[in-house]
This record gives structure tokens, C-alpha cells and sequence, in this order.
């Protein structure tokens, strides 16, 4: 499991777009073998601020799996238009330091 980190700076007013963009292409990280999970967040002290997290089956299931197959251009359509607020896309690996959800 990998995952990818999307670091947004959306300018106010823009934000209720940005978050919609993101519901429309929720269908194809949903329509994903290789997506496990998905969140987006918002910065409390600084609502400018996004984080996009997506939980991977792997590397290679986004970069191969994920990004080549046929839903990929409708996504990135959807979500292309905010690509240049981009701060960091990054993908990581868990560690054994983590706590209990609750």
C-alpha cells in the first residue's frame, strides 16, 4: 500500500469548485481497482490550503494501473483545471508508527 499526498493552494473563492471538481472525479478513483481510499482536507487556520490523500494499492497499480487506464483522461479533466495549484504530489510509505483510529 502507497500514499499519495496532494498538497493544494486554491485562492479564495475558489474552493467550493475545487472540492466539486474533485466530487465529479470521485467516480473514477471509485471506479479503481487500485484505489483504496480517498480524503480531502482543509486547512483550519488557512482555508487556501487542500490535502489530497489517496490510498494505493501500490505504486505501480496508480502509475500503471490507475493513470493508463481508459477513466484516467476523464478524471484528470475534472480535476486539470486547479493542476498548477499544485504545492507537492508526492507518494509515501506507512510507517509502524501509528496509533489506534477512533
Amino acid at each position: 500500500m502507497i500514499i499519495e499526498y496532494i498538497r493544494y493552494t486554491i485562492p479564495a473563492g475558489e474552493g467550493q469548485s475545487f472540492l466539486s471538481a474533485y466530487r465529479d472525479a470521485a467516480a473514477e478513483l471509485r471506479g479503481s481497482e487500485h484505489c483504496l481510499d480517498y480524503e480531502i482536507s482543509r486547512c483550519v487556520e488557512d482555508p487556501t490550503s487542500f490535502v489530497v490523500r489517496i490510498r494505493w494499492d501500490s505504486m505501480d497499480g496508480h502509475l500503471q494501473g490507475f493513470r493508463k487506464a481508459a477513466s484516467f483522461p476523464s478524471f484528470f479533466a475534472k480535476v486539470k483545471p486547479f493542476y498548477e495549484r499544485i504545492q507537492e504530489m508526492r507518494h509515501y510509505a506507512p510507517t509502524d508508527v501509528a496509533g489506534a483510529g477512533g
